[in-house]
This record gives structure tokens, C-alpha cells and sequence, in this order.
């Protein structure tokens, strides 16, 4: 039988997050072991997302995650090497608000004001005069991120981060995870669909979109499952310069990608979906996407969906905000999961916390205990308004 202080269920960014700053950053010499079902992460959340940051939250301490990230990048080529490149491009982002949406828009600007974030405030003029494309008629007010926000390669910072744990000693074994043994307030041991049992010290739910189902085996209820979302890649001949990520009061957002743009939207009707289930839908092109592309940006009249794709969002169904943190009972067994749609960029503020809290006993960068566990049986939801 194999032997582990950790285990990492879900070796994407998240799981690959927690064991790189564990071993490299914190400097523990114990033994770390990542189970991976799907080492291509060909249908990986990470890899399928829209790869984007942006400070723009109105929850202070996913501010703080996103400053965390945007320092990561800054040092990549110091953790890395020269070579170190996740094509990373400062496009900005610009949230949009009619009269009905100005109050959130509001409020979120001030809390992201007092926490260091440089969001400019602009109305209708002002984004007419940066932005001459934009149909401005129907606005109040935008928030703008010039500095700090933009979008980035997710396969290539998935694979940095990688390979840079299992540099520093963390073992990444292609596997699935499919009961779990415990014992009192641990968990004891995890046991693998090859037949193989691993007992360990402590294990970290990092499944993403199938954490609710890995926090069941335990018989813990983890309001997290998988929400369908689709990508569209789209051609437009007419020139937009300087657009950055634009979110839409329809819902639809879209942001340059090379000579294309990619767009997506939650759709209308947003159940849980399988997680077998990758075929876009479609039918939002037309019916949702192209329209509120055409009314925002008349520019938009004659394009081409070009390709598409679904992948799979963490969503968490209590407040659209991760669990981080110990399990209250079951003490040794950890949390990472339900982000919602902002995984990616919170991956190395939180892999680092998780690693403190574990190593520690506490958190030392970051105090995360708003996230965590017990805020479902004390009816807390910390809810984040800027979801996209």
C-alpha cells in the first residue's frame, strides 16, 4: 500500500497550485501525491476556460487572490526559468451597467477602490470617446481595468506550475479516486479505480467541477457541481481596436483572441450538467450571443461563429464562492473547490494558503476563513456579485 502525508484529489491548477507552493515555496519534506484521472486535461476546466484576470470582484479577499496572481506572473521567469512565457496580455476589462444594474456597479467599485484595485470609474461619454464602437444609449456607467486585468494561455500556466511541483518532489499519478476510508475526525486512506489504496495524513479536494461528488464519498454535502459553458470563437472582419474583456448587461461577454474574439454567456436555463457533457450549445449563438454582440457593438453586424466549445464551471449553488479551508469535523480533510468561474486566477493565492493552513495549522498570507466550511451551517453565504 501506498503512503502519502497528502493527497490531492485533482491534479489541474488548483490540485497542481496546492502541491507547487507546498513543496516549493513553504519547503515541505514530506511526501505529496496528486491523483489525476486525466493527465491530457483535454476536458479539464482549466484548460477549456477563457483564461482571464481581473481585479474587478466585490468580494475584498478575491481582490486580494487576483493581486496574488498577477505577482505570480510577474515572477515566472524568476520561479521558471527565461523561457517562462503564458503569453499574458494586460487587455483590460470594462463592466457595463444600465440604470437597473448602476446600484451593484456602484458598490462594487467603492469596495474595490478601498482595496487597491486601480478600476476606473467612466460613463456613457467617456467610454464613447475611448471606446467609438461601443453603443453607449442604453448605459450608465462602465468600470474599466486598464492596469491589472487581461487574459492569458491556461495550458501553458497549467503546465509551469506542473511541472514545477513535480520538480520540487510532488508525485502526479494518472488515477481516480473512488472511495475514501475514514476514522474518526480523519480521513485514512484513499482508494484508486486501478484497485491501488493510498493511506494518508490528510487529503485536499481539489476536483473542480466534480468536488461535490468526491465530498460525498466522505458523506459530506459540498453544494458544488458542474454548470455547462460554452465558448464561442468568433471572425469579425471589422476593426475594434483596443477592446478589452467587455461584459455585457445582457449577460454576454467577449474579448479578443488573436485575429478572432471568444464570447459566452451562462445560459438561460442553467442546470447541473453531466460531466461527460461537452457539446456547446449552440443555440445561444444566434438566439442570445449574436444579438447582444450587434446591439453593443454595431460593428458586429456580419460575423462568423467559427468554432465552439463547452467545459465545465465549479459552480457553487450557495453564493457563487469557493470552499476553502479544513472541514470542521473531518479535520484533516481540505477544501478548494466551487469558484465559479474564477479558479484559474485565485489557483496560486490560494494553492499557497491551503499549503499554510495545512503545514501550519493556520493561514499566514491570507486570512480565508470567510470561505470556508461552516459558513453553510451558519447560513453565511458570502455572495460575489461579479460573476462571469
Amino acid at each position: 500500500m501506498k503512503q502519502a502525508d497528502l493527497v490531492i484529489i485533482g491534479g489541474a491548477i488548483m490540485g497542481a497550485s496546492v502541491a507547487y507552493f507546498l513543496k516549493k515555496d513553504l519547503g515541505f519534506e514530506g511526501s505529496v501525491i496528486v491523483v489525476e484521472k486525466d493527465p491530457t486535461y483535454a476536458n479539464s476546466s482549466t484548460t477549456l476556460s477563457a483564461a482571464s484576470i481581473r481585479q474587478q470582484f466585490s468580494t475584498p479577499e478575491n481582490i486580494a487572490l487576483s493581486k496574488f496572481g498577477l505577482k505570480f506572473f510577474d515572477e515566472l521567469k524568476d520561479r521558471f526559468g527565461p523561457e517562462a512565457d503564458i503569453a499574458y496580455h494586460e487587455g483590460g476589462y470594462l463592466l457595463l451597467a444600465s440604470e437597473e444594474g448602476l446600484p451593484i456597479l456602484e458598490n462594487n467599485h467603492r469596495i474595490q477602490v478601498e482595496n487597491g484595485a486601480p478600476i476606473e470609474w467612466m460613463t456613457p461619454g467617456q467610454m464613447a470617446d475611448k471606446f467609438p464602437w461601443l453603443n453607449v444609449e442604453d448605459l450608465a456607467a462602465g468600470t474599466y481595468g486598464a492596469k491589472g486585468e487581461g487574459w492569458f494561455d491556461a495550458h501553458m500556466f497549467l503546465d509551469l506550475v506542473r511541472k514545477g511541483a513535480i520538480a520540487a518532489g510532488a508525485e502526479f499519478i494518472k488515477d481516480e479516486v473512488v472511495a475514501m476510508e475514514k476514522s474518526a475526525d480523519k480521513v485514512t486512506a484513499i482508494k484508486l479505480k486501478s484497485g491501488e489504496t493510498i493511506a494518508c495524513g490528510a487529503a485536499v479536494n481539489c476536483a473542480g467541477a466534480a468536488a461535490g461528488h468526491v465530498s460525498s464519498m466522505l458523506d459530506i454535502a459540498l453544494p458544488v457541481e458542474p454548470r455547462k459553458r460554452t465558448v464561442f470563437v468568433i471572425d469579425n472582419k471589422k476593426p475594434h481596436p483596443n477592446m478589452p474583456l467587455i461584459a455585457d448587461t445582457s449577460g454576454v461577454y467577449i474579448r479578443p483572441e488573436g485575429e478572432f474574439y471568444i464570447s459566452g454567456l451562462p445560459p438561460i436555463d442553467d442546470p447541473a450538467a453531466d460531466l461527460d457533457d461537452h457539446d456547446p450549445h449552440y443555440d445561444l449563438f444566434e438566439d442570445v450571443v449574436w444579438p447582444a454582440l450587434y446591439n453593443r457593438m454595431p460593428g458586429f453586424d456580419a460575423i462568423k461563429m467559427v468554432n465552439a466549445w463547452a467545459g465545465h464551471y465549479e459552480y457553487c449553488t450557495l453564493d457563487q464562492n469557493a470552499f476553502i479551508g479544513a472541514h470542521p469535523e473531518l479535520t484533516n480533510f481540505y477544501f478548494n473547490a466551487g469558484y465559479s468561474g474564477h479558479g484559474l486566477q485565485h489557483a496560486p493565492a490560494t494553492g499557497l494558503a491551503i499549503g499554510e493552513l495545512f503545514l501550519y495549522g493556520e493561514y499566514r498570507t491570507f486570512d480565508l476563513a470567510i470561505f470556508g466550511y461552516e459558513r453553510i451551517a451558519n447560513n453565511q453565504p458570502v455572495r460575489e456579485f461579479n460573476i462571469i
